[in-house]
């Protein structure tokens, strides 16, 4: 006799799998922190060794040598950098627009190879002191290694999304020291959304990469703000302008990075070599500034007391590592936008709270709120994450005040930005690329998918030569409403409808032929186009398909108007299962 066991209750597997997701989130958030913590401990090594840290460049005895290595050193790095980019099949490194694009897309699967070779170049233009950031390298490294956990388990793309944003929020928590930065860094960036399913999986990753980074590995956080005084009332409208000038800022600093990195494009010099240059002339340029060079996090510290710099240094330093990072990161180093964003904004708002001290005169008890609320004035409109911005100065410095008064900035500075700019840079380096996430991942999934996915030959043909009769009787015999005209050598010229093709007939005196027949309004689609261009061309159209036609203007076969429409519905139900905790 067979004995069977006791059912199985109904949501216990979807139970049980969404606990492996945690573990596995938590797994992933841990390989992650480790990444992370070696390749920033892998950054500050190479810049003892080659002397771009400041306190190298002060112990070392041989000032001749040290002018040689600020202008060789990084000059060097770009070239081995430049090299190691022409190995990728893009010949760029890979960014967290990338990891962005993944997700956004459904597509997942970040290749592994990109992923090393892009951490790899970071950690070494770091080292060699390129004006770049390692948050953004962290991003991805983090994102990389979800993706390669997912696709080990062979988990569905919506399991890779959220593998994605685990090594994302644990990046972020090791980085900062802010497990609730990580958070809301991977939803409110890469996700987009705020599913439950995805909320613990992330949780757990950035909360294990908090404890590897503060417990195991001791990190410390990125600067530290004494007891403050509380500011005075007529200071929040202070930071609210700051806000506003920060904006302007960011997309300064936006728009240089995008401006430069055209300009290259059209530079008579090969790309491989274009780092070299960018190194070279950062390395003059650090014989008067030397810091430009690298993070700048002892910039981003000093920036924080008062009295530590004059405001002629802020803005002579303020505008050359603007340029430096336009140039590095426009010329091919590979890094962030983070961290130079950070040291930017900080050195901005310290001006601000300098010059309101000198025209005021008064104390600068609460100079750290001004240089505060300048970095998360232009880091936030930068990276696309007012959120995050406000949780990482929360979560450095535990200050309430502190925060509220960066919230003050925020408020207006990712409005304004976000209107003139752009969400992020992210997004406007996506826009560039042809995905559009403006108007929501519903049209971004779209706009990725190309009608190549839904071509079909399945439909009626005819040679230029066909009669009325003929075309009609093939067109009913296959029980279709249209018909493509196609010569011998399958180039297209043209579609007849069936109604059309019929009323002719009726009336006497028109031409006999099919090809004097042709409906020349209806418009065709290229291999090349999109799912949400096919379906902007439905409003146009009054038919079955639409013809695809390549440039040489030869036929490929149709996509059927019930096709497209059926593809939106999939595409829009994998959305709303993904987002309302259905996988």
């Amino acid at each position: 006799m067979e004995i069977h066991g006791p059912p199985t209750p109904r949501g216990l597997v979807p139970v049980l799998r969404f606990l492996g997701l945690v573990v596995l989130g938590a797994t992933v958030g841990g390989v992650a922190a480790l990444f992370a913590a070696g390749f920033v401990r892998g950054v500050l090594w190479l810049n003892e060794i080659l002397l771009i840290s400041p306190r190298s460049r002060m112990m070392f005895a041989w000032p001749e040598w040290l002018t040689l290595t600020t202008v060789a050193v990084p000059a060097l790095g770009g070239l081995i950098v430049g090299h190691l980019h022409q190995t990728l099949p893009e010949r760029r490194p890979h960014t967290p627009t990338d990891a962005i694009a993944a997700v956004q897309t459904r597509r997942g699967r970040l290749p592994v190879k990109a992923g090393a070779v892009s951490a790899l170049t970071a950690m070494l233009s770091l080292g060699a002191g390129a004006s770049v950031g390692q948050y953004g390298p962290l991003v991805h490294l983090g994102a990389s290694l979800g993706s390669f956990g997912a696709r080990l388990l062979h988990l569905s793309r919506s399991d890779d999304n959220i593998t994605i944003a685990c090594g994302v929020a644990a990046a972020i928590a090791t980085a900062f020291n802010a497990p609730l930065a990580g958070i809301v860094f991977a939803h409110e960036v890469v996700l987009r959304h705020y599913a439950l399913r995805a909320f613990a999986p992330i949780a757990a990753a950035a909360l294990v990469g908090h404890v590897i980074a503060t417990q195991a590995l001791a990190q410390g956080a990125l600067f530290h703000v004494a007891e403050t005084v509380i500011p005075q009332a007529w200071e929040f409208a202070l930071f609210v302008a700051i806000g506003g000038l920060g904006a302007l800022l960011a997309g300064g600093y936006m728009h240089a990075i995008l401006g430069l990195s055209r300009v290259a494009q059209r530079l008579p010099l090969r790309p491989a070599l274009q780092p070299a240059l960018a190194g070279a002339l950062l390395g003059v340029a650090a014989l008067w500034v030397p810091d430009i060079l690298g993070m700048g996090q002892e910039t981003l510290r000093f920036a924080t007391i008062a009295g530590a710099f004059g405001s002629g240094e802020l803005l002579l330093v303020l505008g050359l590592k603007v340029a430096a990072t336009a140039l590095c990161l426009g010329m091919g180093f590979s890094g962030g936008v983070f961290s130079p964003a950070l040291v930017v904004g900080m050195l901005f708002g310290a001006l601000c709270g300098t010059l309101v001290a000198s025209l005021t005169g008064a104390s600068q008890d609460t100079f750290v709120f001004y240089a505060v609320c300048g970095m998360v004035a232009v880091t936030a409109p930068v990276i696309g994450a007012p959120l995050t911005s406000l949780l990482i100065v929360f979560e450095l410095t535990g200050n309430y005040a502190l925060t509220t008064a960066a919230l003050a900035s925020v408020t207006l500075a990712s409005p304004i930005a976000a209107q003139l700019f752009g969400r992020s840079l992210f997004d406007i380096q996506l826009l560039e690329r042809g995905l559009d996430l403006s108007s929501g991942r519903g049209q971004a999934l779209l706009m990725d998918t190309r009608v190549t996915d839904y071509l079909t030959k399945e439909c009626v043909t005819l040679s230029l030569e066909a009669s009325l009769d003929e075309a009609i009787v093939d067109i009913a015999r296959q029980h279709h409403a249209e018909a493509y005209l196609v010569d011998a050598r399958g180039h297209f010229h043209g579609c007849v409808t069936l109604a059309g093709l019929e009323a002719t007939r009726q009336e006497t005196g028109k031409p006999r032929r099919v090809r004097q027949c042709l409906d020349e309004r209806r418009p065709t689609l290229r291999p090349d186009s999109t799912l949400w261009a096919a379906m902007a061309l439905l409003e146009e159209v009054t038919g079955e398909a639409l013809a695809v036609v390549d440039d040489t203007g030869l036929f490929h076969g149709v996509v059927y108007e019930v096709t497209i429409a059926h593809a939106y519905l999939h595409q829009s139900e994998a959305l709303r299962r993904e987002e309302h905790d259905h996988g």
